[in-house]
C-alpha cells in the first residue's frame, strides 16, 4: 500500500473516540520529528452539521467523493449498526479503485453491509462480535484478536485497539522507526501482546435449561475441585452422552471447554487482585500446577499470566 491520502468517513451517529483515533494517527503534522504526514481528510455526506454519538456536531468541508482516490478509506464505530447508502457505495467504489478499507470497533458492520466482509476474516469488539457474524455469515469473524488485515479489508476490536492496527498499518508502510515515533508521541506502546480475549467478560450461565443452570452455579463455587462429564452428569440425573449434548446446545460449547474458560477467569481475577504466587493461584483455580495454568492462561489470552498481572494488577508486583 502507497499511503499518501486517508479519507476518514464521517456519519450520523459516529462514536467520538473512534473518530479520534485516526484523526490522531494520521491527522497531526508530525514534519518535527521527521515523521510521515498524510493528506488526511475528513468527509460527510453533505456540508450540513454532522451529529455525534454523545450530541455535539461536526462540520466538514469535504465530501465523500473524496474517497474516491483514496489510499486508505477508513469507517469508525457508530452508536448504531447502520450505515448510510452514499457511505456504502463510496466504500464499495474506494475499495474497487485500490484503496485500503478499514472499519474501526464496529465501523466493521459498515464493512459488512457493503459486502467487504463476505470470505474475509475480521474482527470488532467483543460485545459485537456475535452480532456481526449473524448478520454477515459469509464474514469468518475472530473475536479474540486485537485487529485484522485481510487483503485490503482492515478491521479492529473495540477503542484502543484501533490504534493497534493504526500504528501497524505505519508499520507496514514506513518500518518499525516511524510506527515507534508515532507511539512515544501518542504514549502507547507500539506493540501490545495478546488479543482482546483477555478483556472479555465471564459471561453468564443460562437460566433453566434441565437444571444446567443450577449446576454451572455449583461448579463455578467448586472450580478447585476434579470434574468428569460422568460426575456432572450424575448430578443432573442424565447420562454421560446426554447431558454433553444438552451442554453443548446450551452454552455452545463442551462441558470440559467450559470448565477450563471458567477457571481461566478465576485466575484471572485473582491476578488482578493480589500478588499471590503462580503456584497458589492455579490450584485454587483448579488447574493443580503453574505449568497447566500457564499452558491454559496463555492459550485462552494470548498473554503470559505474569504479562497480564503487569497489565492489569492494582499493584503490578511482579510474581
Amino acid at each position: 500500500m502507497s499511503l499518501h491520502k486517508i479519507v476518514l468517513l464521517i456519519y450520523p451517529g459516529v462514536n467520538p473516540f473512534e473518530f479520534g483515533v485516526a484523526c490522531e494517527a494520521f491527522g497531526i503534522d508530525r514534519s518535527d520529528d521527521g515523521l510521515p504526514v498524510y493528506d488526511f481528510v475528513v468527509a460527510s455526506e453533505t456540508d450540513k452539521p454532522i451529529p455525534m454519538s454523545n450530541g455535539f456536531t461536526v462540520t466538514t468541508g469535504h465530501r465523500f467523493e473524496e474517497a474516491l482516490d483514496a489510499d486508505l478509506v477508513i469507517v469508525s464505530a457508530g452508536a448504531d449498526t447502520s450505515t448510510p447508502p452514499a457511505a456504502l457505495a463510496v466504500l464499495v467504489a474506494a475499495h474497487a479503485n485500490g484503496a485500503v478499507v478499514t472499519g474501526l470497533c464496529s465501523g466493521a458492520f459498515a464493512l459488512g453491509e457493503a459486502g467487504l466482509l463476505d470470505g474475509r476474516r475480521c474482527t470488532t469488539h467483543w460485545l459485537h462480535a456475535a452480532e456481526l457474524a449473524a448478520r454477515f455469515p459469509a464474514a469468518e469473524v475472530d473475536p479474540n484478536v486485537l485487529y485484522v488485515c485481510d487483503g485490503r479489508v482492515y478491521t479492529s476490536a473495540g477503542t484502543a485497539a484501533g490504534l493497534d492496527l493504526c500504528l501497524h498499518i505505519m508499520r507496514t508502510e514506513h518500518g518499525a522507526r516511524v510506527a515507534n515515533a508515532v507511539a512515544r508521541r501518542m504514549v502507547m506502546p507500539a506493540h501490545r501482546a495478546g488479543g482482546q480475549a483477555q478483556y472479555i467478560e465471564a459471561p453468564l450461565p443460562p437460566s433453566g435449561s434441565d437444571g444446567l443452570s443450577e449446576l454451572m452455579d455449583a461448579l463455578l463455587a467448586e472450580l478447585p475441585a476434579e470434574h468428569t462429564v460422568n460426575s456432572m452428569a450424575a448430578r443432573v440425573n442424565m447420562s454421560p452422552r446426554t447431558f454433553a449434548r444438552r451442554f453443548a446446545e446450551t452454552t455452545g460449547t463442551t462441558p470440559h471447554a467450559w470448565l477450563l474458560r471458567q477457571r481461566v477467569l478465576l485466575a484471572r481475577r485473582q491476578l488482578e487482585a493480589g500478588h499471590e504466587p503462580i503456584e497458589l493461584i492455579a490450584r485454587r483455580s483448579g488447574f493443580g500446577t503453574a505449568a497447566l495454568l500457564r499452558h491454559h492462561f496463555q492459550r485462552h489470552t494470548g498473554v503470559a499470566p505474569t504479562a497480564y498481572r503487569r497489565s492489569f494488577s492494582a499493584t503490578g508486583s511482579p510474581v
